[in-house]
């Protein structure tokens, strides 16, 4: 006797994660490949898309498959374009799969990962940063987001632009590099010992002009990893990231709102001193307000997908949430410890 199943993706622009569970939050099948986002990656998205379904699918039949989320990146454009679109069918087809999935976009499946309240705001900070008010788990408003060129305040990669701006400012002033302006040159591959400023000044910029603007997020890590050890300068990039961020949510979010915000993105779900700033800031700010971690992408998708079912009442919606995600606020004490 076949189970109804439920598919969740989660399609991201280094990593493609699928999930397949049955109503009973029972996971039946696991995926991952490479990056699938078809905007930016093209072909080889659609090819990691269906590697990432097949392995999901291995162990199950595709026609069980009752309903599907696929979470991405630009899921909007993915969905007006005719190619992609057409692209993505057929990805799905090849998999087995017979129900046709529904596509929403990163930020929502963000939200959706962190709480099961059906209105709330939702602040990411990862390689980009947006955030935005949702209702009735629809994105209503956003703020920021503009991408590298225009914005993305806050993001990865603009606390590496910033730590290559230090760098920068550091050489015009002939100041010998520090160790966290070491450790910048070394990851954008420059050679500093033995350099007159001139010429480290550009092979500096010639090495930042190199990288495709979102590698420049690869070089958070090591900024936030410094202001974790006191570097006052990594420390400032940190405190103003965090501030742009709080100013974004603040931007579609009112002041004393009591509905749920999510913290997502790679900068905003692991512990440092960005996270710790933002999470500081927004209980200041909305004081009454759960604080939620997103959680996997790929279960919320599932979970999306198994409203799209019929039959599914509310307590059992929830229970199927707690099952898949197990989210729960930060409890507002948790906040204070981990904040202080």
């Amino acid at each position: 006797m076949s189970v109804a199943l439920v598919l969740g993706m989660d399609i991201g622009g280094t990593s493609s994660r699928v999930i397949v569970a049955d109503l009973f939050g029972r996971l039946r099948g696991v995926g991952r490949a490479g990056g699938g986002n078809p905007v930016s990656r093209g072909p080889a998205g659609i090819t990691a898309i269906r590697d990432a379904l097949c392995a999901a699918l291995g162990a199950v039949d595709p026609a069980d498959v009752k309903a599907a989320v696929f979470g991405l990146a630009g899921g909007d454009v993915a969905v007006h374009d005719p190619e992609i679109a057409q692209a993505l069918r057929a990805g799905w087809r090849q998999a087995g799969l017979r129900c046709t999935p529904t596509m929403v976009s990163d930020v929502t499946l963000a939200y959706v990962a962190g709480t099961d309240s059906a209105e709330g705001s939702v602040l990411v900070s990862g390689t980009g940063a947006v955030a935005a008010a949702i209702r009735e788990r629809t994105i209503v408003r956003c703020a920021d987001g503009h991408g590298w060129l225009l914005g993305d305040l806050g993001s990865g990669f603009w606390i590496g632009r910033e730590g290559i701006r230090a760098a920068l400012a550091a050489m015009d002033r002939c100041h010998p590099p520090s160790d966290l302006h070491r450790e910048i040159l070394h990851a954008l591959g420059v050679a500093h010992a033995d350099r007159r400023t001139l010429a480290l000044t550009s092979a500096t910029i010639d090495a930042a002009h190199r990288m495709p603007p979102a590698e420049l997020a690869k070089l958070a890590p090591l900024i936030l990893t410094a202001a974790e050890g006191g570097n006052v300068e990594a420390r400032l990039i940190a405190r103003r990231a965090a501030d742009h961020l709080t100013a974004s949510l603040n931007t579609i979010r009112i002041l004393g709102a009591t509905s749920p915000i999510v913290l997502g993105g790679s900068l905003l779900t692991t512990p440092n001193p960005l996270s710790q700033a933002v999470r500081a800031s927004v209980r200041k700010v909305w004081p009454d307000a759960e604080i939620h971690r997103a959680g996997g992408g790929a279960a919320a998708a599932a979970w999306l997908a198994g409203r799209q079912l019929s039959g599914v009442p509310a307590l059992e919606s929830h229970a199927l949430y707690t099952r898949l995600l197990g989210a729960e606020p930060i409890p507002r004490a948790a906040r204070r410890r981990s904040d202080d």
